[in-house]
């Protein structure tokens, strides 16, 4: 049995501009380095992670409505391309895939499969080594997603054995859809669950009832993941049959436990990094700005708790464990790697954001991959670390969203912290703009993001979340790594 239960999100297409289909074209590449944007023969733009290459695996193709994606497909890393438009010079038919896949420089010993949406539930083999399969909804395609990164080694080898797997799928999908209502039943927020509201007590009671209603026996509904057009939050359950054989165990979950520095600074080197700018020179050698990004992600780890706090009382209350998994993953990454001390900094941010966009998911994830992504690409035209660098990094960070100063958000402190080193180059006035871009937003009316949907009484007096662990980041950053809110 298989099972997948996703939180269904509103967003506002004025404000995420996720329906225009060159924007993920520029979006993935930087959120993930590895991908890179190529044509079929009739022109669809097709994005294909280069890092599946020789990849021993069945290759996965996603087809999505156009700019309309699940959030799913910035999360499978096992998803070797993804189609972001299906215009052209002809009509896009899977046959056309492979093609494009070998031009990419992917090899494709094992067979494709295309996992696409449709009208109809379908499993079609076009040839022995390519199979199709048509989704009815996004709900659907984040199943078929799940279920093919979940296989077992041996079956995601040979396709065979997936084509066994997806028709069983096709066979058993059942699904349930879920929103959160305005109204309260019993002095409890009402959820409209299939079979009427219900007052909303624990997740695991709310997702149990759904649960029974996706084992019953009825036809299976078109559900978005992001959905603009009924603004409700809510969640979805798709449930299928799956031979066991197919499929690896899920991990149990771990209780939380505090997490011990697991790096110790690095030896002094005689390599130098140069911050110039008017003239002034700040020197640092390589080992010391490692020191500080060390210091940075014990900083943060050591204010998780705190953030959390702040989040579960105006997000979703997982920005601190979303942060606090980033500043890990780097930890994790300095203290094995053997070539950090002599790896120059662009590359050094290549290799933390390929392992970034693996471990730290949601919003602030994919703001910290794009500027890091935007600042290494920055200092490949430059011997220097400069404030400049870091301004350009902002700007094209400026251009994958529309939050601003005042938006209640992290560009509230990356803005200011930016924009005063860029004129003063002195790393205490900047810190201290953005310490007071933090604390401004305390008194900010979100505008943007979860905080968005929530009555300005609920968030007055609370730090935007992101904005603090930014500030506490940029304090390590800057030497100072003991941040503390004053």
């Amino acid at each position: 049995m298989a099972v997948v239960v996703e939180q269904t999100i509103p967003f506002d297409p004025k404000v995420l501009d996720i329906e225009n289909p060159s924007r993920w074209n520029g979006l993935f590449p930087l959120i993930r380095p590895a991908v890179k944007a190529t044509q079929t023969a009739k022109g669809q733009t097709i994005l294909v992670d280069t890092s599946k290459a020789n990849s021993k695996n069945v290759h996965i193709v996603a087809i999505g409505k156009p700019g309309n994606f699940s959030s799913k497909l910035l999360d499978e890393k096992h998803v070797t391309a993804i189609v972001t438009e299906q215009t052209g010079a002809g009509i896009l038919h899977p046959t056309d895939l492979p093609y494009a896949l070998e031009n990419a420089g992917i090899k494709e010993n094992h067979g494709v499969v295309v996992v696409r949406l449709g009208k109809k539930r379908n499993v079609d083999a076009h040839n022995p080594d390519l199979i199709e399969v048509v989704a009815e909804g996004e709900l659907e395609q984040d199943h078929l997603l799940q279920l093919l990164g979940t296989a077992t080694d041996t079956a995601r080898s040979n396709v065979h054995h997936i084509s066994d797997l997806l028709k069983a799928f096709a066979e058993s999908v059942s699904t349930a859809h879920s929103t959160f209502h305005t109204e309260k039943v019993e002095g409890n927020p009402a959820v409209l669950h299939a079979d009427g509201p219900v007052g909303f007590e624990k997740a695991k009671d709310a997702v149990e009832r759904d649960l029974k209603h996706a084992m019953k026996s009825h036809t299976p509904r078109d559900d978005t993941i992001l959905n603009h057009t009924t603004k409700a939050r809510g969640f979805s359950i798709s449930i299928a049959s799956i031979p066991s054989a197919y499929l690896s165990p899920s991990p149990k979950p771990t209780p939380h436990k505090p997490t011990e520095p697991t790096s110790t600074p690095t030896k002094p080197s005689s390599t130098t990094t140069t911050t110039t700018t008017s003239g002034k020179t700040l020197l640092l050698t390589t080992p010391q700005i490692l020191t500080r990004i060390q210091t940075a992600c014990h900083a943060l780890i050591t204010s998780e708790p705190t953030i959390t706090e702040y989040d579960t009382i105006v997000g979703d209350g997982d920005c601190g464990q979303t942060l606090r998994s980033g500043a890990q993953t780097i930890l994790n990454y300095l203290s094995t790697s053997t070539t950090t001390t002599s790896t120059p900094l662009p590359e050094l941010l290549t290799s933390l954001v390929s392992r970034l966009e693996l471990d730290m998911g949601g919003t602030s994830g994919a703001l910290y991959c794009i500027y890091a992504t935007s600042l290494s690409h920055s200092l490949r035209t430059t011997s220097s670390i400069s404030p400049q660098a870091l301004s350009t990094a902002l700007k094209a960070l400026c251009n994958f969203t529309k939050a601003r100063k005042g938006d209640r958000t992290v560009m509230d402190v990356l803005m200011p912290f930016c924009e005063v080193f860029e004129e003063s180059l002195d790393a205490g006035k900047a810190l201290e703009a953005a310490r007071l871009g933090m604390e401004g937003t305390r008194n900010l009316r979100a505008r943007l993001g979860r905080s968005a949907y929530l009555d300005e009484k609920a968030t007055r007096g609370v730090p935007d979340p992101g904005a603090f662990g930014l500030w506490v980041v940029l304090g390590g950053l800057c030497g100072e790594g003991g941040m503390r809110e004053g």
